[in-house]
C-alpha cells in the first residue's frame, strides 16, 4: 500500500454494530496506520419478534444497510475513490439468513451504485434469548473448546428447526451480518466466514477448522446453510459494482469478528491486558504463541478462548453485561418518572446519574449487576445486596452499579491470573468506560496496574488496519 499523500491509496474500515455502524478510512503512515475519516450512524434498527415471545432480540437489515448507505455517503467522495481495500467486521455470535443471489439490489444513488437487502432474514442478534438452558441441553454436545450458548448462530438454527421449520425452507444461506454484507459486494456464490465468527456460531472445531458436520447432520441440522471458512485477514473477493464511488474490483477481506477487531486496533505490547465496556463488557488478553486451547468445554468456566490472527486466541472473560446494564437503569429511572406523571428525556438523565455517583465514594450497598445471565452462569440473575438507609440515594446506586460491572468482569479474570500471565497495565476502551468516570474510577480501584485511556478504538479501524497489515 502506498504512503500516506494525497494520491495514497485508502483502506475503507467498517463495523456493524449492536446499536450502530461505523466506517473508517485509513492510509499507512510512517508510523503505521492513520485514521483520516470516520463516521458513524445509529442503526435503530430493533424489531419485533413475535415468534421468538419476549427472550427474542432481532433487528431489521434493511435499516442496517440503510444507515450503512449513509455512512459511506458522508464520507468524503475523493478518498473513498481511492479505496484499494475493505475491512469489515461485526456482531459474531447474531445470524441473518438470506436467498442466494436474490439477497440484494443495487440501485443508484447520489453517491452511486449502492445494494438495498431484498430476500433477507431480520439479523438474530448476538442477545436474542430464545434458546434458554432447557433448549441447549437437549441440543447435541458440540466438538469444540466453546460451549454452546444463547445467541449462538447454530443454536439458533436448530430453534427454527425445532420451533419453525417452514421458516428456515425459505432461505438457503446464512451467516453473520457482515458475512451478509461480504458476500453482497463479491456476489460469492456460497457464504464464507473466518475461523473468528464461526468459533462464535458453535458446532465449529479450531484444531481442524472443519464444522461438526457428522453431529449436525445426525440431528437434521441443515448443513447446506453452513458457509465455508477461511482465515481472518484472507481476501473473499473483489467488489463486483462500484459502491459510493469505491471503484469496482477492490479487494473485499473476509468477515472479521468485531471483538478481534477491537484488540486488534489497540493491542501492541503481550503485557498490556485489554478492558473494554460497550454494550456488553470483556477483559482480554493475548495466548502466548503456541497455545491450543483444550478440545472440550468446560461449560462453567468464565474464561473463553477466541481465535485471533496468525493461529493465535486471546483469553477473553467475555460479559453479557456492561453499558446495556446501565442503559436499562437509566430506562428504569426514566419509566418511574413517567409514572409519577413528569417527564424527562432518557438523555438527560445519564449524566446526571453519573454526577451524582461522583459525590459517592464509600457505597457500602453492593450490587451484582448481571441482568442478562452470563453464559458460564445463565441462570444467575442481578441482585441487590448490603441495603442501609443511608445507602439509597441515586449516587449510590449508580456507583454500586459501575463497581458492579467491573467487580464482574474480575470475578472471571481476577488480578491474579492476570500477573501470572505478566500483564503489567490494562488498555481501557469502549464507549461506555470513555463517557463513564464512574466505571473508570471503579477500574482502576479493583486492578491493581496501571489503566490507561488511549486514543478512541473501534473495531471498523481494527478491520482497516488488518487489511493495511496485508500490504
Amino acid at each position: 500500500m502506498a504512503g500516506s499523500g494525497p494520491g495514497a491509496a485508502c483502506v475503507l474500515g467498517i463495523d456493524l454494530g449492536t446499536t450502530s455502524v461505523k466506517a473508517a478510512l485509513v492510509v499507512r503512515g510512517e508510523q503505521g496506520p492513520v485514521v483520516t475519516e470516520s463516521c458513524s450512524r445509529e442503526t435503530r434498527a430493533q424489531t419485533s419478534s413475535p415468534g421468538a415471545g419476549q427472550q427474542g432480540m432481532e433487528q431489521n437489515v434493511r435499516k442496517i444497510i440503510g444507515a450503512l448507505n449513509e455512512c459511506l455517503a458522508a464520507l468524503p467522495q475523493q478518498q473513498l475513490q481511492r479505496v484499494s481495500h475493505i475491512g469489515i467486521s461485526g456482531q459474531m455470535h447474531g445470524i441473518v439468513f438470506w436467498k442466494r443471489h436474490q439477497g440484494c439490489k443495487w440501485t443508484e444513488s447520489e453517491t452511486g451504485p449502492n445494494f438495498q437487502p431484498e430476500e433477507v432474514s431480520n439479523l438474530v442478534t448476538w442477545q436474542d434469548g430464545r434458546c434458554s438452558p432447557d433448549f441447549l441441553s437437549s441440543l447435541p454436545q458440540p466438538q469444540s473448546h466453546i460451549s454452546l450458548a444463547k445467541g449462538f448462530g447454530c443454536a439458533t438454527v436448530y430453534w427454527y428447526l425445532k420451533k419453525s421449520p417452514d421458516f428456515l425452507k425459505s432461505y438457503d444461506a446464512a451467516g453473520t451480518i457482515h458475512d451478509y454484507v461480504v458476500a453482497m459486494l463479491c456476489d460469492l456464490k456460497k457464504p464464507l466466514m473466518s475461523d473468528q465468527n464461526a468459533a462464535s456460531w458453535g458446532y465449529f472445531s479450531c484444531t481442524s477448522k472443519s464444522w461438526n458436520t457428522d453431529t449436525l447432520e445426525k440431528s437434521g441440522f441443515p448443513v447446506h446453510l453452513l458457509p465455508e471458512v477461511g482465515d481472518p485477514g484472507s481476501i473473499a473477493g473483489r467488489t463486483i459494482s462500484a459502491w459510493h464511488g469505491i471503484p469496482k474490483g477492490a479487494e473485499v477481506g473476509i468477515a472479521l469478528g468485531d471483538f478481534q477487531c477491537s484488540v486488534y486496533s489497540c493491542l501492541s505490547e503481550r503485557t498490556d491486558a485489554v478492558l473494554n465496556i460497550g454494550t456488553s463488557a470483556q477483559l482480554t488478553i493475548s495466548m502466548p504463541q503456541g497455545f491450543q486451547p483444550p478440545e472440550t468445554p468446560d461449560p462453567f468456566l468464565a474464561v473463553t478462548y477466541y481465535p485471533y490472527f496468525s493461529g493465535n486466541y486471546l483469553a477473553v472473560a467475555a460479559s453479557l453485561n456492561g453499558g446495556n446494564v446501565l442503559a436499562m437503569f437509566v430506562d428504569m429511572v426514566t419509566q418511574w418518572i413517567a409514572e409519577l406523571g413528569l417527564e424527562v428525556q432518557e438523555t438527560t438523565i445519564y449524566p446526571k446519574i453519573i454526577k451524582a455517583a461522583l459525590t459517592q465514594n464509600n457505597s457500602k450497598l453492593s450490587i451484582h449487576p448481571t441482568v442478562f445471565g452470563e453464559r458460564h452462569m445463565p441462570e444467575q440473575l442481578a441482585s441487590v445486596t448490603n441495603i442501609s438507609v443511608s445507602d439509597v440515594s441515586l449516587g449510590h446506586i449508580t456507583r454500586a452499579l459501575c463497581r458492579g460491572i467491573i467487580e464482574n468482569l474480575h470475578s472471571m479474570l481476577p488480578s491474579e491470573c492476570l500477573t501470572e500471565m505478566g500483564v503489567r497495565r490494562i488498555l481501557g476502551t469502549g464507549s461506555a468506560l470513555a463517557r463513564n468516570e464512574v466505571l473508570r474510577q471503579e477500574a482502576e480501584r479493583i486492578f491493581p496496574f496501571p489503566v490507561v485511556y488511549g486514543k478512541d478504538v473501534d473495531a471498523a479501524v481494527g478491520a482497516a488496519m488488518v487489511m493495511c497489515h496485508r500490504k
